[in-house]
């Protein structure tokens, strides 16, 4: 057991990790789900560690790419060394390259809410930090609306058993992380940190949107 815990807290992303709020949430969230116009569009979300949020929206059907990185920060093209200080202001995000005639917006906001733990303020789990804010960047004021809306309504139905901290924001300048950053998980499955937690958070998620996963 001593062993098992050494090897999570040394794989882990910084610190350790957030537990899914598929676990940690009091009531199911339902969504009215609203379809938008064709061709493609970008969802930036930040939900702690961008290695677990990339290996799940990699696997929801109708995302075309992701893409790990920073935003909403002061300063140009910052390392992961100086965002990990939590002094340059950007959040770890994905970036989502989406069709939204096989996704919408909304499905995508359902998965990030469900996901982590949108009511830990600037920390998911351990990884505490501006840096691992609950935050959805939007990229129109549609994309503002339904988030508010959704945060709002969530909040009122009392769906979590604390009030919603998730920050909506614009989407400003995204930086994409050093190339080892990306693909992460599909590129290191057996890394210790990799298989103890970011596989059994993808097999909860699996089990609880298969029916937006891509085909095998």
């Amino acid at each position: 057991m001593k062993l098992l815990i050494f090897i999570i807290l040394v794989f882990s992303c910084n610190t350790k990790k957030d537990k899914s709020l598929m676990n940690n949430q009091s009531k199911p969230i339902n969504f009215i789900i609203h379809k938008e116009s064709n061709g493609l569009d970008t969802a930036t979300f930040g939900a702690g560690c961008f290695w677990c949020v990339e290996a799940i929206f990699q696997r929801v059907n109708g995302v075309v790419s992701v893409e790990s990185g920073y935003m909403g920060g002061s300063i140009k093209n910052p390392s992961y060394r100086e965002v990990c200080t939590g002094k340059t202001g950007h959040a770890e995000v994905c970036q989502l390259t989406y069709d939204p005639a096989v996704i919408s917006y909304d499905e995508l906001l359902e998965i990030f809410w469900q996901t982590h733990d949108p009511t830990t303020l600037n920390r998911q789990g351990a990884d505490v930090g501006t840096q691992y804010r609950s935050v959805i960047f939007y990229h129109s004021d549609y994309q503002k609306q339904r988030a508010e809306y959704f945060k709002d309504k969530l909040n009122k139905e009392k769906i979590f058993n604390s009030p919603i901290v998730t920050e909506i924001s614009p989407a400003g300048v995204f930086y994409k992380a050093e190339n080892y950053h990306q693909n992460y998980y599909n590129l290191n499955p057996n890394q210790g940190y990799c298989t103890y937690v970011i596989a059994p958070k993808l097999e909860k998620f699996k089990k609880a949107f298969s029916n937006k996963l891509k085909n095998p």
